[in-house]
């Protein structure tokens, strides 16, 4: 494998050509919590507690109530994991009790779909895998969700994730060319074929329902976090409360503000940290938006627990549909995520939690403009 490399005017990863639209798509396609720096292998460090991972229910489909975002083993976050070490991880995350994971054709691209298919080969009927379509990579990346487009890519996911079927087929942005109910009636056949068991993704409240009215959607999937409270103001939260559908937050520590290890001196490289790009993490926002990382670390201090924990509590505590997928190619971190199931957040706490960050502004934009623009809005 190989890292994100320059050559004449354009980039390579994973040793595809990539043009600058093609970069630009990558910032845009994010799945899953962020690792803070890209982060060499160590030794998987011994279990620190007991896990008593329990189910939470997505839809109807069951999953355990702390899943694992795949991307940030095989790409985006400097060179990828060696390979045996990334299927060590996944297959540690397994035995702590997580039987949800996520990935993404893009990611790599297609090398972490590879990943995911290789590690959780021994014991796939015991695990629920989810992956994502809708950009073309032989297009320059581009928005393509149309039927044809989503029937060919479908089959070449299966073959590397060397199943049978796709527990959950997100659509990983909404393509505004093809109506979402052509999108729905194409996954329908798919489901009747078996190929596929549920699906959507990053959507709007009125394409959820939109797609919904077609084929009853299982879960979405967009950001969320004590940073990031979109799906709470644009209807996204209650409309999958009001329908029965699961939420699977991504960035779930605030792409790694709420993990209180970012501050103005953190270095993100251009070339291989998609966030880079983005309004949130220029040195002036970094500093701006350090009191919500010190809220979580108060928080943290009081319970005992890491601020990353706390984050992920919180989300837990939400509803009781909500999934976060937290994403790290390091095991010390995993560890650290996975044991954010033990913190529990009392009512008064949270309260708190709310009360102090009504006080606070979020500064900077969660993608910049450009990116935002892939991200369905309509009301």
């Amino acid at each position: 494998m190989h890292s994100p490399t320059s050559s004449s005017g354009s980039n390579t990863y994973q040793g595809i050509a990539l043009t600058r639209r093609q970069l630009l798509i990558k910032a845009a396609l994010l799945g899953a919590g962020l690792a803070v720096v890209p982060m060499t292998w160590s030794a998987s460090p011994e279990p620190k507690g007991a896990i008593n991972m329990k189910k939470r229910k997505l839809g109807k489909l069951e999953v355990s109530e702390l899943g694992a975002g795949c991307m940030s083993i095989s790409a985006n976050y400097g060179p990828p994991a060696d390979r045996s070490q990334g299927i060590e991880l996944i297959r540690t995350a397994y035995e702590r009790g997580v039987t949800f994971f996520d990935t993404a054709e893009v990611y790599g691209p297609f090398t972490s779909e590879e990943l995911v298919g290789e590690a959780l080969m021994p014991f796939r009927d015991k695990v629920v895998v989810a992956t994502k379509f809708g950009f073309d990579m032989d297009n320059d990346g581009a928005l393509n969700s149309r039927p044809e487009h989503i029937r060919k890519v479908v089959e070449a996911s299966l073959k590397r994730l060397r199943t049978d079927r796709i527990d959950l087929y997100y659509q990983h942005r909404v393509d505004p060319a093809v109506p979402i109910e052509d999108v729905a009636g194409t996954i329908k056949d798919l489901i009747a074929q078996g190929k596929v068991l549920h699906f959507l993704s990053e959507a709007s409240a009125k394409t959820i329902r939109r797609a919904h009215a077609v084929q009853p959607v299982t879960a979405i999937q967009t950001e969320y976090s004590v940073m990031n409270r979109d799906p709470e103001n644009n209807g996204v939260l209650q409309t999958c409360e009001e329908l029965g559908i699961g939420f699977v937050p991504w960035g779930p520590v605030g792409l790694g503000y709420l993990t209180g290890k970012i501050d103005v001196r953190t270095k993100l490289d251009p070339k291989t940290d998609l966030r880079s790009g983005f309004d949130r993490f220029t040195p002036e926002n970094i500093a701006a938006n350090k009191p919500i990382a010190d809220l979580l670390k108060r928080v943290a201090l009081e319970k005992n627990a890491t601020p990353a924990q706390v984050a992920l509590a919180w989300l837990l505590a939400q509803k009781p549909w909500i999934v976060p997928i937290p994403g790290t190619r390091n095991p010390g971190h995993f560890e650290e995520n996975v044991q954010a199931i033990n913190v529990q957040l009392s009512a008064a706490e949270l309260r708190d939690i709310e009360s102090e960050f009504a006080k606070l502004k979020v500064h900077g934009g969660r993608m910049n403009a450009m990116q935002m623009q892939m991200v369905d809005q309509t009301s």
